[in-house]
């Protein structure tokens, strides 16, 4: 049995790694399963995405397809067209996506065009906000997927309520924290760390990259003197996004402890996640990386596809109101931010459920 394991975005080589792992275990007892690993180029920048696959010792992909930028739609077509005429020259058995990005719908479109099965992992999460381009993602892969692997009870429920047969849905964890168990004890000090001699809890470390955050030129200024001016004094390192990096180009914003960079790798941003006071974001995955880490996590989001981060872990909701940014500081310096606590499945092992479920379903 030959699968198709897609990754397009720095998100998917996370969750993938793993899984590749898993099947290799798989093969090496005896059964009869392999994996075709798909790159199709939806980020392309080395930071990105190329420095990933050494980091996580994931092998180089065995086709690329090259997709590149451009609009949701030409990026959306383009990996379409290319998994497509791949599918039509060499067909898998199964297609397996993973998270929300545009290549996760791409090509779960192109193989169900096709007859080729839709494995989706990280199914059934949603936000209820349609404004995102991932929810969007979401809900059309889950529309068309035929076997859904999820992270949690809250996704198991959102599936069956919108008419997926429980036969069809194995709740096995998270992938991405199967990788983050595994690295942990290899993350890297980044240059950073001795440039500006950070310690341990002494200072924050912040992402921004959706556009309710960084496409108006005075909310992200905004955001960013309130998040400033109320960290103590303590070092803010903010790894910057390309398409925020575009922006930030325009507001000339300068502070003594505001320290802008380049994307850091995996193993290098996760320690400086590990060691900071706290998180300060508004992306999905690293909510996840602070919980099990144990570190407070700063959302500036509205919602969150991850309501198990904050039921039961470390991250909390703010909003994208600059005037949220001053009470949430002030719990995390009286000490009072929330401990958090382990979340079922998130214990290193969900690939091998999930290579199981395929054996079994399989019969191989």
């Amino acid at each position: 049995m030959k699968i198709d394991l897609i990754a397009g975005a720095r998100p998917n080589f996370m969750k993938i790694s793993p899984i590749i792992d898993a099947i290799r275990q798989a093969s090496d007892r005896g059964h009869d399963i392999s994996f075709r690993l798909v790159h199709t180029g939806q980020h392309y920048d080395q930071n990105m995405s190329g420095s990933f696959f050494e980091a996580l010792n994931i092998p180089p992909p065995d086709v690329n397809l090259g997709a590149g930028g451009g609009s949701q739609a030409e990026q959306t077509a383009a990996i379409m067209i290319g998994y497509e005429k791949l599918l039509l020259e060499s067909r898998s058995d199964l297609c397996l996506v993973v998270g929300d990005v545009t290549s996760t719908m791409a090509c779960a479109i192109s193989a169900q065009k096709l007859s080729v099965p839709v494995a989706h992992v990280e199914a059934g999460i949603r936000s209820g906000d349609w404004t995102m381009p991932e929810e969007i993602n979401r809900m059309v892969t889950d529309s068309i997927t035929n076997y859904f692997f999820t992270t949690t009870e809250a996704a198991d429920q959102n599936l069956i309520r919108s008419g997926v047969g429980e036969e069809r849905i194995f709740r096995v964890g998270n992938t991405m924290i199967d990788t983050l168990l595994k690295h942990r004890p290899r993350f890297k000090q980044p240059e950073i760390w001795e440039q500006k001699a950070l310690d341990v809890g002494k200072y924050i470390v912040m992402t921004l990259h959706r556009p309710a955050n960084v496409d108006q030129e005075e909310k992200l200024r905004a955001l960013i003197e309130q998040i400033v001016a109320h960290t103590q004094g303590l070092p803010l390192i903010f790894p910057v996004h390309p398409r925020t990096r575009k922006i930030l180009e325009n507001l000339g914003i300068v502070h003594d402890a505001l320290h802008m960079i380049e994307p850091l790798g995996y193993l290098e941003f996760n320690f400086l996640v590990e060691r900071a006071k706290a998180v300060v974001t508004d992306s999905g995955g690293i909510t996840e990386e602070a919980t099990v880490m144990g570190i407070p996590c700063m959302t500036l989001r509205d919602n969150t596809e991850r309501p198990e981060t904050i039921t039961m872990g470390t991250n909390e909701l703010l909003g994208n109101d600059p005037k949220s940014i001053s009470p949430a500081m002030e719990k995390l310096f009286a000490g009072n931010w929330k401990k958090g606590q382990e979340i079922p499945l998130w214990d290193g092992k969900t690939a091998e459920r999930i290579v199981k479920h395929i054996i079994d379903i399989f019969n191989i």
